[in-house]
């Protein structure tokens, strides 16, 4: 790095909170906060469990619903038409998330758990689970498109409430029998999982777009943007960490008590998070999209919604299934990947048309406030 782009770097990087400069260490704490509160508490699991939203732990459900508002307020709503118009991001975000993903899931589960028919199912459940929450505060994390983030969202949510349950009967059921494979059934209705969209993103959607209405029409954008999105922001980061905590915590026991499984697990998921993200960045850059807009798309296709994945796998096969184990281990694998990739996103910022709109050598992972705009080049 030379002198010069450090010096411009710096100031960015000295105005970044203590918990937005080390965000990857703070989650690593949480991570290992949850599993040690799960394993000498083993009951704590158990009380957390007991209040459910769609199948998922009020605690979790809250930390969510906290991660997505701030993000979703800072969503510049009147700019969405130009997101919508972006064949070259919607069209490789349909193929990426709802022929290839799945299919690529499909793949590794059997290719590399041919003999736990259990975990293999959880796998490709949360294969067909596509992300529509915490890919947005990635996404951000990593200079992304906040706009075309919520529109893929959206796109996300309304294939999955159409396409969830018969991609689970076509490669549970239909494609491992023309393969000469075991088969497994899926019982899990469109309402259920209308349910899970309608709570996860359209409560905090709705609140982003009423919050950024309201503000922008009591006192003005600049004022809005200037004052009230930096107070706000930080509880994004605030919520992603009370949501590891509490995620890992419902399952620390389990988790630790069966390293080797979880192993087992985690090798298709880091194969399958290293090839969608990799694939999907290299697929943006291809068809001519800015790095805002690549950076979404990869992080849409390669993130996946662990909350539906797991609360089918529980509604189905139970709460101490390996479907369920494997639906848990999926976020134990994806928040310590996705989030080494902002870091990967950022830096590949150089090999961008658009690099000359952002500051260089930018230090560190920044928090959705200020600094976190500057260092965008918002």
């Amino acid at each position: 790095m030379s002198e010069t782009t450090s010096a411009a770097a710096a100031p960015v990087a000295g105005r970044l909170s203590l918990l937005d400069r080390f965000l990857a260490v703070w989650i690593l704490i949480a991570m290992a906060a949850g599993l040690g509160l799960g394993r000498l508490v083993p009951e704590l699991g158990d009380a957390l469990a007991k209040v459910t939203v769609t199948g998922v732990s009020l605690p979790i459900a809250l930390g969510l619903l906290v991660m997505m508002y701030p993000v979703l307020a800072k969503v510049r709503y009147d700019r969405l038409d130009s997101v919508t118009r972006d064949r070259r991001l919607l069209i490789p975000s349909l193929v990426l998330n709802w022929i290839l993903g799945p299919a690529l899931m499909f793949a590794l589960a059997w290719l590399l758990l041919p003999d736990l028919p259990e975990y293999r199912t959880g796998l490709i459940i949360v294969g067909l689970a596509r992300c529509i929450a915490m890919v947005i505060i990635w996404n951000d994390l990593a200079c992304g498109d906040r706009e075309a983030a919520a529109v893929l969202v959206a796109l996300n949510s309304l294939f999955q409430v159409v396409a969830f349950s018969l991609l689970g009967w076509f490669y549970l059921s239909v494609l491992p029998g023309w393969l000469g494979l075991a088969t497994t059934g899926l019982n899990v209705s469109v309402w259920e999982i209308a349910r899970s969209v309608l709570i996860f993103l359209g409560i905090p959607l709705a609140a982003g777009f009423l919050t950024r209405k309201l503000g922008e029409k009591a006192k003005g954008r600049a004022w809005y943007e200037a004052e009230l999105i930096p107070r706000i922001g930080p509880f994004a980061l605030y919520g992603l960490l009370f949501t590891v905590v509490v995620l890992f915590a419902l399952q620390g026991d389990a988790i630790t008590s069966r390293p080797l499984d979880v192993l087992r697990i985690a090798l298709p998921l880091l194969v399958y998070f290293a090839v969608m993200w990799t694939g999907s960045m290299a697929l943006g850059r291809t068809v001519g999209l800015d790095h805002p807009r690549a950076t979404t798309l990869a992080f849409t296709a390669a993130g996946n919604n662990f909350e539906l994945a797991i609360a089918v796998a529980i509604a189905t096969f139970g709460a101490s299934s390996g479907q369920a184990l494997a639906g848990v281990v999926g976020p134990l694998i994806e928040v310590p990947v996705l989030i080494g990739l902002v870091y990967v996103a950022l830096a590949a910022r150089r090999w961008f048309r658009d690099q000359g709109q952002v500051a260089e050598g930018a230090v560190g992972i920044v928090g959705v406030d200020s600094a976190h705009d500057a260092t965008c080049g918002r």
